[in-house]
Order: structure tokens, then sequence, then C-alpha cells
């Protein structure tokens, strides 16, 4: 196994905050390998008959642990009273750390109702990361994480195997949408995804999404919803506020991982102007896990800024993503500035090795491989 000390070190410190943290990510994220790293805990498969059994007289079952144990419930959606079992965990054992995992959020299953309000910290399980990449898993090929994707089993593969991602997208939708949202439409389902991998990095038109899946609107939100809950899709909403002429109501859409961007794209190779968009992905990651919500910027001349980040106190940070950092052009950055003169700015370029500075008029700018998470 391939530490993830990186998100050992993010469970500890949630777990100073709340004795329940909910980790959720899409399936084979590698969510079951991480919480088996944690030193001393009790680990338990909710989708082991005996593992159901055992828990459902939750009060008997904490009774019988050690005074302060680390207990891991892995896909806990799938006993019948998941709320309860937390619950009684964090309101009668609170010397306890109790992780909960899942593919999708809490909310993706009527099993969980508000009980566990305040009690509980949520902490998203993205793909690798590109800092993990360069630092755990030793990868240093921009393009071997872009083709691949960020699952750890498909990064950590020789050749990139088509049937691995097949796989995976029937897997999605037997256990992550056909079983807790009820969908079944498969194939109206599946098309829309398709084409959600197909234009990724795009803004979102759900009349062209319809038309093109073959599903009507209403269908398309609901799937969209599920989508998102379900971590399929990342949805980026435009950020506005400082003139008449910029974009309200055009969110854009990315899937979850670059690896099936390229998969559905038919692509066994990266080319240059495929680069960009794909490290985009990436960046996202890094700054979700950073900062939770995640904006961009455009106005109506199409001058935007990759992703922007409300601060305190009125500042407002952008991140722009390049593959070359010398081909930065800070000519929208200061249009942007204009608006909202304070925050800091940054560049993301996958093959800087030390951070530096640089100065374009009055604004400065930070240029970085990783986010400071």
């Amino acid at each position: 196994m391939i530490p993830r000390p990186f998100w050992i070190d993010k469970l500890n410190k949630a777990w100073t905050l709340r004795s329940i943290v909910w980790l959720s990510g899409v399936r084979r994220s590698g969510k079951t390998t991480l919480s088996k790293m944690i030193p001393g805990a009790y680990y338990y498969n909710c989708d082991l008959p005996s593992v159901q059994r055992q828990l459902e007289d939750p009060e008997f079952f904490y009774n019988n642990l050690a005074t302060s144990s680390t207990i891991i419930f892995d896909e806990i959606h799938q006993i019948d009273n998941p709320d309860n079992v937390l619950k009684i965990g964090a309101d009668e054992f609170p010397h306890l750390k109790i992780l909960a995992t899942g593919s999708s959020t809490l909310s993706a299953t009527k099993k969980f109702r508000d009980a566990l309000t305040g009690r509980k910290l949520n902490l998203f399980f993205p793909p690798v990361l590109w800092n993990e990449c360069v630092e755990d898993f030793k990868i240093n090929e921009i393009d071997k994480r872009l083709l691949f994707g960020g699952l750890p089993e498909f990064l950590l593969s020789d050749n990139m195997n088509h049937n691995l991602y097949s796989e995976w997208i029937d897997s999605y939708y037997a256990r992550d949408i056909q079983e807790l949202f009820n969908v079944r439409n498969r194939n109206g389902f599946l098309k829309l995804l398709h084409v959600l991998f197909l234009q990724s990095s795009g803004q979102m038109e759900i009349t062209g999404l319809a038309k093109t899946s073959g599903l009507s609107r209403p269908t398309v939100i609901s799937h969209l919803e599920a989508l998102q809950v379900a971590h399929a899709i990342n949805v980026v909403l435009p950020f506005f506020g400082g003139g008449k002429k910029e974009i309200t109501k055009r969110p854009k859409v990315y899937a979850f991982d670059t690896g099936f961007v390229t998969f559905v794209n038919g692509w066994n190779e990266i080319r240059d102007n495929e680069r960009g968009f794909l490290w985009e992905h990436l960046v996202l990651d890094m700054l979700k896990v950073r900062y939770g919500e995640v904006f961009y910027w455009q106005n109506k001349n199409k001058n935007e800024i990759d992703f922007v980040v409300r601060g305190i106190d009125n500042s407002v940070h952008t991140f722009e993503c390049k593959i070359n950092p010398e081909k930065f052009d800070p000519k929208v950055l200061l249009k942007f500035r204009e608006f909202y003169p304070d925050g800091k700015n940054y560049c993301f370029a996958p093959h800087i090795k030390k951070p530096y500075k640089s100065r374009f008029g009055s604004l400065e700018v930070e240029f970085i491989s990783t986010a400071k998470i």
C-alpha cells in the first residue's frame, strides 16, 4: 500500500473538531485502503451480514470496544439504521473516533435524516491529488496523471486498461445511482454521463444536454443533481457582483476525473492542446479540498479567470491554470482587479519546483505547482 500521509493528517485534524468524520468520494477512489492505514483502528465492512447483525444493537456494540478506540464503518449506508448507530456513538461514547465512509454524501440516501447535525465533519476524498502524485506515488509525469486519471488502481497500471473504466461506469450506475436514486433509464442516464464527460470543463446548457441525451429537461436536471451528490461531476458556478457584463447563469461542469475524460474521447496519449483543460481538473480538486466552494469568472467579452475563491473581508483570490507558466498573460487579471481589487493571485503550473512571485504592474502573482493544502 502506498502511504497517504496527507489524508491521515486531515483525518486526525478533523477528529479534533468532531468525533464523527464522514469520508465521501467516488467508488474505488481508495477510501477503504485509506481507512485500513489508520493505526489500531477497528475496521467494519458494512456490506457484510455479520457486521450488519452486530450493529442492530449499537449500545451493546460500543460497550464491547476498548475505552479509547478508532472505529471505521465502511459503506455504512448498507446497514438499516446508520444515523442511529452514529448518533449513539457520538452522544454516548464521545471518547471514540468514528470514521464512516460512502461513495456519496449523507444526503444521497433517505436512511440519513438530520440526526447528525453538529456531530459530524464532512471530508471529500477526490482522486489522487497532484501533490500526492509527486510526493507519495512518485509519479512526476503530468501526462500519466492526466491520461490514466487519479483512481489509484488505474493510475498505477502500466497500460491504460479501457475495461477498468467501463466496469467502473457500470458499477457506479448500479451501486450509486440505481440503488440510491432509483434511476431506471440506464441508457439515458449513461448517455447523459457520457456527454458530460465529453464536454468536461465547458458551460452547462440544459436544453442541449436534454436534446443530446434524449431525456426531458426535468429528468436532466434531476440526474445532474444525483451526479453531483454522488461526486461524478463538479459544478462550478460563475462568480459575479462587480459589473453588468459578467456571466451570472452559466455554470461549468467538470468530470470528476481526467481518466474518464480521456476514456470517453478515446485518447491513448495527451496532445499539446489537451493538457491545459485537463490540468484545470487537477487544480479544481486541490482547490475544493483547500477551500470547499470554488467559482469561475467570465464576462460577456469572453475574458475569463479559471477559478475564483472568496476570501475574508471582501477579498477574492484568483487561480489561473497553465502547463507552461511562461504563457501566463495578466491582461484579464488586470481587468478583473478593476472590480475586485483585494485578494491574492496564483498561477498553477505542474512542473514548478519552487514557488516564486512576479509583478505585473501593481499586481503580484505567485506561481506554484500545488495548492497550500
